[in-house]
């Protein structure tokens, strides 16, 4: 489906299925832990799920797996591949292409240092973060429509609803 962010750039979104390989530049975690979405709060931008970009010799697995931990401290236990979307240039050209997954979490570690943001912000309805702390990417209609499919494909269930 083609769908525009809230810049005006052209986003191609594709949802996946078990057959479809990740190939992206750049990843994003759905996460959840303990019943609740799993965020971290970007010392710039504010709450936003984990990811970043693929290092060099990574896959897309990998580099969810390095940015879930780095940004929130967890240990990522299991993932689904849902989702990969295409950015693009006013003028047409690809900017870059990102591989989305849930990713359930087991363990939360404390770390000393999570990078580029202040560590791990939870809860169980996004609604519930204050757009005063809301990164612009969770204003992402890209981003939503992923929110959406996983919860479409029950991958994350709110604790009442798990109990």
């Amino acid at each position: 489906m083609i769908i525009h962010d809230q810049f005006d750039k052209e986003i191609w979104l594709e949802f996946m299925n078990a057959e479809d390989k990740p190939n992206g530049e750049h990843v994003l975690g759905i996460a959840f832990y303990d019943h609740r979405f799993l965020l971290t709060r970007h010392k710039q931008r504010g709450i936003e799920f984990p990811g970043g970009k693929i290092e060099a010799g990574e896959s897309s697995e990998d580099a969810i797996v390095r940015e879930v931990f780095e940004e929130t401290g967890g240990i990522v236990s299991e993932m689904t591949y849902v989702a990969q979307y295409t950015v693009f240039h006013p003028d047409g050209t690809k900017w870059f292409t990102k591989d989305v997954f849930a990713v359930q979490v087991d363990t939360l570690k404390h770390k000393a240092d999570y990078l580029e943001t202040a560590g791990p912000v939870s809860c169980q309805d996004l609604e519930q973060i204050s757009e005063d702390d809301k990164s612009y990417l969770l204003e992402d209609e890209a981003i939503l429509k992923c929110v959406e499919r996983v919860m479409e494909l029950g991958l994350y269930q709110k604790k009442e609803d798990a109990d």
